[in-house]
């Protein structure tokens, strides 16, 4: 069925028809602009970093990178014809292995190389709204990718059976995942139950790793009511605690877990809140928009007051809003945000994430700010959206450090 032959059909035998025939067309034309922008032999790459930003990511002066790289000492930059020096993310981060391991004392080495030691929690943020079209995927997926940029081992877990995360990763959910491959494949309830590492797949970025997501998780929704029902859950394996147990498989090989998180309050939202450490709440900064947040605190204060009371754990290092899609010029919108920060004080984060024409031109090819670079677009709309990302994505960084006690 094409589209001309579905517009021009005067009825439709049932309403279930005409759905799945949209999803057809949909997901046909998805895959068909998807393959034209990445051919399927091909996989996506991230783009080479100047010398200027590799030194900048790193924390060293440019003209140290040019030393080490005129005396041969650490991984070599690719030449262009003009004689720039670029650098791959692998490569960057093999030059902060090197650094450290040069450094005097843990402090001048964690400059360098910012991973977490053994006495430090592992972090899990969980990136969460009720409502759609808050900026969520797109702040989960700058996060992660920003982490990984400044050196931590970052892990993505996509929790939204739409998998926006996924496909911003250059991941078709249709194509590329197969049954057992999400999150749903390390928390089900039955024997198919298999370890989180063996889920997790590498991304062209260099130390960040991501779990997948596709419709498939929504069976965690359908499964665990007849769990509870059934009695088949042990005490200690209850739905809200499944899946931190699954990220105990993996902790070690990580410094940080971004989650994104579906946008309903379901089993699935309730588990990452309870496997979380710390939890950020977008919100665009709109009456309504703020109206249903206000349903959402009250159904979550709700649910977790059971889920603790069950035993579920709700340790946070900290909680914090994160005004997004804010225009400053748009006084209603600066009204919204003055009533927030009155409301909940320090609770709101001091950065918030403006919108951007350089993050949606991004996203109409499945790309973020930090893959596209300046050339792509107006420098000057670039900087502009670059400055706004990274002050949200360098507070969070800051929460992080603070929860490990560094100063």
């Amino acid at each position: 069925m094409n589209l001309a032959s579905l517009r021009s059909e005067p009825h439709v035998s049932s309403i279930d028809e005409t759905i799945g025939a949209h999803a057809e067309l949909l997901s046909e034309q998805l895959q068909a602009m998807s393959e034209a922008l990445f051919p399927p032999a091909s996989e996506k790459e991230l783009r080479k970093f100047t010398s200027g930003e590799a030194a900048r990511l790193i924390g060293v002066s440019d003209s140290r990178l040019r030393q080490l790289s005129l005396a041969g000492e650490g991984p070599q930059p690719a030449l262009s014809p003009g004689g720039r020096r670029h650098y791959t993310l692998s490569q960057i981060n093999a030059l902060r292995q090197m650094l450290a391991q040069a450094a005097k004392g843990r402090n001048e080495s964690r400059v360098y190389l910012p991973t977490r030691s053994a006495a430090e929690r592992l972090q899990v943020l969980a990136v969460t709204n009720f409502k759609g079209g808050s900026g969520k995927t797109t702040t989960a997926a700058h996060l992660a990718q920003y982490l990984a940029l400044r050196g931590y081992r970052v892990l993505a877990v996509d929790l939204d059976p739409q998998a926006s995360l996924s496909a911003l990763f250059g991941i078709l959910p249709e194509v590329h995942v197969r049954a057992n491959e999400t999150l749903y494949g390390a928390i089900r309830y039955d024997d198919e139950i298999r370890p989180l590492s063996a889920i997790t797949k590498a991304t062209y970025f260099d130390g960040l790793d991501i779990v997948p997501g596709n419709l498939e998780l929504m069976e965690f929704e359908h499964e665990t009511p007849k769990a509870l029902l059934s009695g088949s859950a042990q005490p200690g394996e209850m739905f809200f605690s499944r899946i931190a147990r699954a990220l105990d498989d993996v902790s070690d090989r990580y410094d940080v877990v971004v989650m994104d998180c579906p946008p309903q309050l379901g089993y699935l939202t309730l588990s990452a809140l309870c496997a979380a450490t710390s939890v950020l709440v977008t919100i665009h900064p709109q009456m309504l928009d703020v109206a249903s947040m206000s349903q959402f605190l009250l159904m979550t204060h709700d649910l977790l007051s059971v889920v603790r009371e069950a035993g579920g754990r709700l340790d946070y290092d900290f909680f914090r809003y994160l005004i997004t899609r804010y225009e400053p010029q748009d006084a209603p919108q600066t009204k919204v945000v003055a009533l927030l920060r009155n409301l909940f004080g320090d609770h709101v984060m001091t950065s918030p994430m403006v919108k951007s024409a350089a993050i949606s031109d991004a996203g109409l090819t499945k790309q973020t700010l930090y893959e596209i670079g300046r050339e792509s677009l107006t420098r000057s709309t670039y900087d502009r959206a670059l400055e706004a990302l990274d002050a949200v994505n360098g507070e969070i960084e800051q929460l992080m450090r603070e929860a490990w006690g560094r100063s």
